[in-house]
């Protein structure tokens, strides 16, 4: 029986657009009121969606969510027609306005936290949709991703998809962005390491922005998912990673079986953490730390270095899959040359141009969600939402047929843009045919 790691990448809304909503988030703050592109947006991830499956790996997509979120426009004392509601909370509101109309859940690292059925004791693949609940904009998310992932993954005899941690501080979760998962080979138990901001009972000193996930949420997850306590590591975000705009651990860490790439200021006690993931591995494991003085923190969150993809392309084999801006970093672009000359599993890097996404403080890993299959599991799914030729073909001239080429903030007022939207998503539903 084959085990291989599908990528689910989410496919770019209509609606993308800079509304600077994340704090903590430099590229997303920096940006605030861009004019954006929601077509180039789609198309920039569609092509790297079909690089990744060109190399024959396993590329399936999540549907956009549809926006705008009226509901949530209602809760904050709006009403009337959408259009009257629109218009009014662009007058008196237009944050509310931006905030429901997000694209954000195109970032699918933040859907969930995944642990392959060869980690989990009941012998299914779990998932918890994360409750997003730091940011209001990513918050309206977790009701919506439930349902698609059980949609999606709706054989309970191979797949288990909870519900999202109450929405509360102690319990704020922000899924598989803080979660890594280390193994000799897909089909083998692995290592999951939970990666935290906060301990609501070791609060320590706080940092200026926001420390988006707990330890107790990840203690619950791993409980949740029926994992082996001995192959689970719970680390701390290091205080100065966050205050320098690291919101999650894929900003400063990326891992790939038996490779764990991590940067001097990861973590918090990292000497310890390193050390319990290696421990919890066992032989084979290789962890190569980057230091400060070749990549500062600075460049780690201007390049998104870690942000890449790291990817198995044959045996012992990765190709590194960067933003293009690392090609444009002096400090990441010297990295990835000596990464490639040292030994170590990398033996290419491709850069690809997901500017639009970048500039809203996602690269290529924030757009994907990684999950381990069985050759019996992945036929349990839906056919439609894999990439092959023809539905490239067929997304990219749904792409080009409604989505704008220019989304300004103050263009959410646009009343035509609700049905736009409506009709978009009608003939993609149609597409997919997903219950």
């Amino acid at each position: 029986m084959t085990t291989y790691e599908v990528n689910f990448d989410g496919l770019i809304g209509p609606t993308h657009h800079y509304g600077g909503l994340s704090k903590g988030n430099l590229a997303s703050v920096q940006h605030r009121h861009v004019v954006s592109s929601p077509r180039r947006a789609a198309l920039q991830g569609l092509a790297k969606m079909k690089r990744v499956a060109d190399l024959g790996i396993p590329q399936a997509f999540f549907p956009p969510q549809s926006r705008p979120e009226l509901e949530f426009l209602e809760a904050h004392g709006f009403s009337g027609s959408p259009a009257e509601i629109i218009s009014a909370a662009h007058t008196k509101r237009p944050d509310l306005l931006s905030t429901a109309y997000s694209a954000s859940a195109m970032w699918t690292a933040n859907a969930a936290t995944v642990s392959p059925s060869s980690d989990c004791a009941d012998g299914r693949v779990h998932f918890t949709p994360a409750n997003l609940q730091t940011m209001s904009h990513r918050a309206l998310e977790a009701q919506h991703t439930t349902r698609m992932l059980r949609s999606i993954f709706y054989d309970s005899n191979h797949f288990m998809i909870h519900d999202p941690l109450p929405a509360v501080a102690e319990t704020s979760d922000e899924g598989a962005a803080n979660h890594t998962r280390l193994c000799p080979s897909f089909d083998a138990p692995g290592v999951e390491l939970f990666v935290f901001g906060r301990d609501l009972r070791d609060p320590q000193q706080a940092p200026q922005f926001p420390a988006r996930q707990t330890l107790a949420a990840s203690q619950i997850i791993a409980k949740a998912h029926n994992l082996d306590p001995g192959r689970c590591v719970f680390a701390r975000q290091h205080p100065l990673a966050i205050d320098a705009g690291v919101f999650h651990n894929d900003v400063i860490s990326v891992g790939n079986q038996s490779l764990h790439l991590v940067h001097e200021f990861a973590f918090a006690d990292q000497e310890r953490v390193l050390a319990n993931v290696n421990a919890c591995f066992g032989p084979g494991l290789q962890q190569v730390i980057v230091a400060e003085d070749d990549l500062s923190l600075g460049d780690v969150v201007q390049s998104y270095f870690f942000n890449s993809q790291l990817i198995s392309i044959g045996q012992d084999e990765m190709l590194l899959l960067c933003p293009i801006e690392c090609s444009e970093n002096v400090s990441a672009n010297r990295l990835v040359a000596r990464l490639l000359c040292a030994d170590n599993p990398i033996k290419d890097c491709q850069f690809v141009d997901l500017r639009e996404s970048m500039q809203n403080g996602g690269g290529p890993a924030c757009l994907r969600l990684r999950v381990v299959l069985t050759d019996e599991q992945r036929l349990a799914l839906p056919a439609s939402i894999f990439i092959t030729d023809d539905r490239y073909e067929q997304l990219c001239d749904w792409v080009r047929r409604h989505y704008r080429e220019r989304l300004a903030v103050s263009d959410l007022a646009d009343a035509s843009l609700i049905d736009e939207v409506s009709v978009a998503m009608q003939e993609l539903d149609q597409m997919l045919g997903l219950a």
